[in-house]
């Protein structure tokens, strides 16, 4: 049996969504990757002390910074 492919399945609203979902994702990536950048910077910016009252060892510390921002 032959299927035909309707012309409403690829329409310009079918097409747009698909597309604005698409941004919407990459947007949201790019948005995660630029705040785990931001946080690690300051978490090594920050002294003995603060890493103490934070409650975060040296060791995890220099594990979250060898992290690459996709991770």
């Amino acid at each position: 049996m032959e299927q035909t492919l309707r012309s409403d399945s690829f329409s310009a609203t079918n097409v747009s969504t698909s597309s604005t979902s698409l941004v919407l994702r990459a947007l949201t990536t790019l948005s995660v990757w630029h705040r785990r950048i931001v946080s690690r910077n300051e978490l090594a910016r920050l002294d003995a002390r603060m890493l103490a009252d934070a409650g975060i060892t040296e060791a995890q510390r220099y594990e979250e910074l060898q992290k690459p921002f996709w991770r």
